[in-house]
């Protein structure tokens, strides 16, 4: 198979097209969610960062909802992108049901990657108290006036560690997809 210059029959483009589509609704959810989460632990990485961030988003609902639209813009993306991976994997190989079953389970592995990179780093974080002002992101953190250092960096750490191991997710998702529509 060559990932980069990809042979697919046409008629896979909207099975392909819809999985990419499914993946980030199914990413956004779980940036609300996530959010929703992070903002509980930080309400100043949100008001002094996010907030500012997606400040085009605030059309005045309550804090909550903000935070909601925020964690979903800042997924979906990722989302798309994982969904046309798996279906780039799946689609050329298996009929529709098979592509959308594999699918689900690729995007069950990256959500169970995103929500473990994100638990551990909460974990880690909470055990080892940091010193704030030794931390990475303080001298950002000052320059932006934020008060709670730990908790903003414990944020911080969450968010990017939750990225990093959703990208390992698409990795094995894949990997699996692949390995598994291959086997029948």
């Amino acid at each position: 198979m060559n990932l980069l210059y990809p042979k697919f029959p046409l008629n896979r483009w909207p099975v392909m097209l819809g999985i990419a589509g499914l993946g980030a609704v199914i990413a956004g959810l779980y940036g609300i969610v996530h959010d929703q989460i992070t903002y509980t632990i930080s309400p100043v990485y949100f008001t002094r960062l996010k907030f500012k961030q997606f400040h085009y988003a605030d059309f005045g609902l309550p804090l909550r909802v903000f935070v909601g639209e925020i964690g979903f813009l800042a997924t979906w993306w990722v989302g798309l992108v994982a969904g046309w991976v798996l279906a780039r994997v799946t689609a050329p190989h298996a009929e529709p049901r098979r592509v959308l079953a594999l699918s689900l389970r690729g995007f069950a592995i990256i959500i169970g990657f995103a929500v473990a990179g994100a638990a551990i780093t909460f974990a880690y974080d909470v055990l080892r108290t940091p010193d704030p002002e030794s931390s990475r992101f303080a001298k950002f953190a000052h320059r932006i006036g934020v008060n709670d250092i730990p908790a903003f960096t414990r944020v911080a750490c969450i968010h990017n560690a939750s990225y990093l191991a959703g990208f390992l997710g698409v990795i094995t998702a894949g990997i699996l997809s692949s390995r598994k529509v291959r086997s029948v």
